[in-house]
């Protein structure tokens, strides 16, 4: 059983930025030049950006990016092992940065009772 039907999300997701084209065509103009920017160097290659780009997903919440950059993975012959491994460096980020904010959590309190 699918969490989410992500073929047909990604086709609707398709249409309604073509809808943002329309209205702001500078914003979506700007967005493609960012995504563009890599792969004029390609030093990474088109499967790591996407890899990267499918952690980057995971770890700021982005389904739209997760369908997306999903299929571009897999275009780009990126395997389900690969993946996962990306998705742990994804894991192991979040988590640092929980306990990297645990820490401003404890200056915060340092500093709000003197201590």
């Amino acid at each position: 059983m699918s969490m989410l039907d992500w073929n047909t999300y990604r086709q609707q997701l398709t249409v309604k930025v073509g809808e943002i084209a329309k209205l702001s065509p500078d914003t979506i103009k700007g967005y493609q030049a960012l995504s563009a920017a890599g792969q004029k160097t390609d030093l990474l290659g088109a499967k790591t950006r996407e890899l990267i780009s499918l952690a980057v997903a995971v770890a700021i919440r982005c389904d739209g990016c997760i369908t997306v950059h999903t299929k571009a993975a897999i275009d780009q012959g990126a395997t389900r092992e690969e993946i996962a491994e990306a998705l742990g460096v994804a894991t192991a980020i979040n988590a640092g940065a929980g306990i990297v904010y645990s820490a401003r959590v404890l200056d915060a309190y340092a500093q709000a009772t003197n201590a």
